[in-house]
């Protein structure tokens, strides 16, 4: 909750309840402001914003004074629309890159001090829980155990999830990458000539496919048959949106679709052999994803390769939205 903000009377509660779910990432800051509503809730108020916050911290180990700048801009944005739209209760997380940089704790006191919003740095274990309950409608119940990536900013978080006797989420096992869209693209460089651009790709592709030897077995164990793919994060929704062939990025085409895995090779293979300036030129890529998109895509095929699934399926949704359901159902 806001410093300062008190919840309404208790008599207007029933019908005024708002509650805010505002997380910031390593590459974005997005807010989710919603009432509870038949069979979940309806969202009220969005926001988000590219704001890069772990940029050049794979190098430096701190988060910059120019980033640290943009995601303070983004977060007033958010405070000024939790207090108009009168947030009751409110839960502000920040990840990998508030976990990773040595000055990470003391960003958080200037975020509080500059707009009032208190982040709470979570764990990686907090991180894929979140996100697994954020889109676990999308998992088909009567399916076999799911495997849910997010491929994050600065790190990827993996969950091996099945439905229990209340068709309610376990989780079996997790794993986090500390390998995001952000931090993998800063490993190599941005502009190469076209021949080099293959192997910086694969290159990318090792580091991700390196973190992922031991859960490859953990999962193998506990669910040795077939598994079901979801995909939460910004790399599967703009390839999902390329692959429809969208004239611009719709989440009601994108949340809850299916892709092929062949398609997504395809396109990740296209992008890669682009130049951020050609990948830019791509519907629904655009200048601010151009330069990070394809470290997504080598996060992706890592995710393939270990688990060759015919299909994925698509969840424009996430840490928000769990956030969202785990406040809503507090008494």
């Amino acid at each position: 909750m806001l410093a300062g903000q008190t919840a309404p009377a208790e008599s207007y509660r029933p019908r005024t309840r708002t509650f805010g779910a505002l997380d910031l990432g390593t590459n974005n800051c997005r807010l989710l402001i919603a009432r509870p509503g038949a069979g979940g809730f309806t969202i009220v108020d969005a926001f988000s914003r590219i704001v890069r916050l772990g940029e050049g911290l794979v190098q430096s180990g701190r988060l910059s004074d120019r980033a640290q700048d943009r995601a303070i801009e983004a977060l007033r944005i958010c405070s000024e629309k939790l207090q108009r739209r009168q947030v009751f209760v409110t839960r502000n997380v920040a990840t990998e890159a508030c976990r990773r940089a040595s000055n990470g704790a003391a960003f958080v006191d200037r975020v509080y001090a500059e707009t009032g919003i208190a982040l709470d740095v979570i764990t990686p274990a907090e991180e894929a829980r979140l996100a697994v309950l954020g889109c676990q409608s999308l998992i088909d119940p009567d399916g076999p155990p799911a495997l849910v990536f997010d491929i994050g900013g600065g790190s990827t978080e993996l969950s091996l999830v099945r439905a229990d006797a209340r068709g309610e989420p376990e989780m079996l096992a997790w794993v986090s990458v500390p390998w995001g869209v952000v931090s993998l693209a800063e490993t190599e460089a941005i502009v190469l000539p076209p021949e080099e651009r293959g192997p910086a790709f694969e290159r990318m592709r090792a580091l991700a496919a390196g973190h992922l030897t031991r859960f490859a077995a953990d999962v193998a164990r506990l669910a040795p048959g077939p598994i079901q793919l979801l995909g939460t994060s910004g790399t599967i929704t703009t390839l999902a949106s390329v692959h429809l062939g969208l004239p611009a990025y719709d989440r009601r085409q994108v949340d809850g679709c299916m892709v092929t895995a062949v398609a997504m090779r395809e396109i990740s293979a296209m992008l890669s052999s682009r130049s951020p300036a050609e990948r830019a030129e791509v519907t629904c890529i655009g200048h601010e994803r151009a330069d990070l998109v394809v470290a997504g895509c080598a996060i992706l095929l890592a995710i393939l390769d270990c688990w060759p699934a015919e299909e994925i399926r698509v969840a424009d949704r996430g840490i928000r939205e769990g956030i969202l359901r785990t406040l809503m159902a507090r008494p």
